[in-house]
């Protein structure tokens, strides 16, 4: 496996390839939602803004399948940030990768980016072998940030809009139940971000093998990389739509549900 470049900072250790790959996710769905935008026009609309207008569409369907209907809109903004961001960083490793070999520790402006331990453990023959992009999401840090966003937001808006029957479902079906009402709220962002990073890590980690197989691997590693599109669709699709379930459940009484 490629070793990946850090940057300690601060007491903070950024991996480079991830801090890239969240750089560039974020600019594309910027530029994504400029161009839907740009001309808008009810009698002649632009391709962009069809396809924009449908995935609005489809956003607002499922937020709307797991809350009521007049509760969906303040939650379409954040549905759609979620699962373009999602979607766009779950293919950024799939066109290309940037891999350099290094005997030598590497330093950025003063910073070790590269360092000798890196270099003494790796297990290439001629020094590291360092992986300059990836996909964002195969990086569990990513993604364990991601399910903390939802986790924070979640129990925020759970407390803020509907107080009294949010804490009141920690002791239900009866106070002992306590304990294990909790767990299951801890464990929520714990399998939202495990699940995502474990798919596609293990998608770029297929690929990085089916690259080693050289030209006979070419058509697998083309079916592959197609397959990982529908892949990269449906773990930002779960993402999304689990997200908007924990918020339903914190936020709407039963009785109104």
């Amino acid at each position: 496996m490629h070793e990946f470049p850090v940057l300690q900072l601060g007491g903070l250790n950024i991996d480079i390839s991830s801090f890239l790959g969240i750089t560039v996710s974020c600019v594309i769905v910027f530029i994504l939602a400029r161009l839907s935008v740009r001309s808008l026009s009810v009698t002649s609309p632009t391709r962009m803004q069809n396809f924009m207008e449908w995935v609005i569409e489809f956003v607002h369907g499922l937020i709307a399948s797991t809350m009521p209907l007049k509760k969906v809109r303040p939650f379409v903004t954040l549905g759609l940030t979620l699962i373009m961001f999602i979607f766009v960083s779950n293919l950024l490793g799939l066109p290309f990768g940037i891999v350099t070999t290094h005997e030598q520790p590497v330093t950025w402006f003063g910073y070790t980016v590269v360092s000798e331990e890196m270099i003494k453990n790796a297990h290439g023959e001629h020094g590291a072998e360092v992986a300059w992009w990836k996909s964002p999401t195969a990086d569990v840090s990513v993604t364990f940030g991601l399910a903390t966003i939802v986790f924070v937001l979640t129990h925020y808006l759970g407390l803020k809009t509907n107080r009294k029957h949010y804490l009141k479902h920690y002791f239900e079906p009866f106070w002992f139940f306590f304990p294990l009402n909790l767990i299951k709220e801890i464990s929520k962002p714990l399998t939202l971000g495990l699940r995502l990073y474990a798919n596609i890590f293990a998608g770029e980690v297929l690929i990085a093998t089916i690259l080693m197989a050289g030209v006979f691997g070419t058509p697998l590693l083309v079916a592959w990389q197609g397959f990982s599109i529908f892949v990269g669709a449906i773990q930002a699709f779960l993402f999304t739509i689990l997200t908007m379930v924990y918020i339903s459940q914190a936020t709407v009484h039963e009785e109104n549900h």
